[in-house]
């Protein structure tokens, strides 16, 4: 009668534990009695026996058998619905000093050379890259301006120094500066040197009321101090809209650049 009542029991516990064995928790094992007039059993778990006689009995051991169920319910629980990994809340700073425009390089002039070459190995320039680079490293420090980061937004204004819009080689000119529209070239400067210390000037005017400590040469560094008075403003993605019109996004581009030179 046993098979007949508890067939599909049997079926079920024996699938349950198909299961689990697959990770090495249950061992199922075949005991023979040796006594000759004793039945054979056949272990099926280790909680319960199936005997040939057609009764089924529970063995017990030192864990008690709400314990072991409780075990057994948490695993198959955890089988068909296993908890997600919690995922870790990536924390983003709110601000960096790399985003302001005043401050000292992190990027050395090897970098900024070496990115400018891996993307222009033949930039239109009246001096060699190194020197032009070491322009921006003395000038910018003077006024207190990220030298690594001007540089970044110089490649972004003459694209990589190749040019090709309104602006041409001879002006000196690596910022813009003066360019309002495809008809006018903007202001000429006298030496590469003298380009970048008003390109310098001209971030100066953005982010201080002081003077700079060079004479000045940007043309427009008396506009740009007249509209802002005492306002200031500190990163370059401050620079959107009013460096570039309309500027979406003109600051966050500039630091794309700095990144990659980071990484050359």
């Amino acid at each position: 009668m046993f098979f007949k009542g508890n067939c599909t029991r049997f079926l079920c516990v024996m699938g349950v534990f198909a299961v689990l064995s697959c990770g090495g928790t249950t061992e199922a094992k075949t005991v023979a009695d040796n006594n000759a007039g004793s039945a054979k059993k056949t272990t099926v778990s280790t909680e319960r026996t199936y005997n040939n006689n057609g009764k089924t009995k529970v063995v017990t051991d030192k864990n008690s058998s709400s314990d072991k169920k409780k075990s057994f319910a948490e695993r198959i629980e955890e089988i068909l619905h296993p908890v997600p990994a919690e995922k870790q809340e990536v924390v983003l700073p709110s601000s960096s000093n790399e985003m302001n425009i005043m401050g000292t390089p992190v990027a050395t002039q090897e970098q900024c050379v070496r990115y400018l070459l891996k993307n222009n190995p033949n930039p239109l320039l009246n001096t060699t890259p190194e020197e032009l680079v070491n322009f921006y490293y003395e000038e910018a420090s003077l006024e207190g301006i990220r030298p690594d980061i001007a540089f970044a937004q110089a490649l972004k204004e003459t694209g990589f120094f190749s040019y090709g819009g309104t602006v041409i080689p001879a002006q000196n000119n690596y910022c813009g500066l003066g360019t309002t529209s495809a008809t006018v070239k903007g202001a000429f400067f006298e030496s590469p040197r003298v380009g970048v210390r008003a390109h310098i000037q001209h971030l100066l005017a953005y982010v201080s009321t002081k003077n700079p400590v060079t004479p000045v040469v940007d043309p427009r560094y008396s506009l740009v101090r007249g509209v802002y008075g005492n306002n200031t403003l500190n990163q370059w993605q401050d620079l959107n809209g009013r460096w570039a019109v309309p500027g979406v996004g003109y600051g966050q581009s500039i630091l794309d650049y700095y990144h990659a030179i980071l990484n050359s």
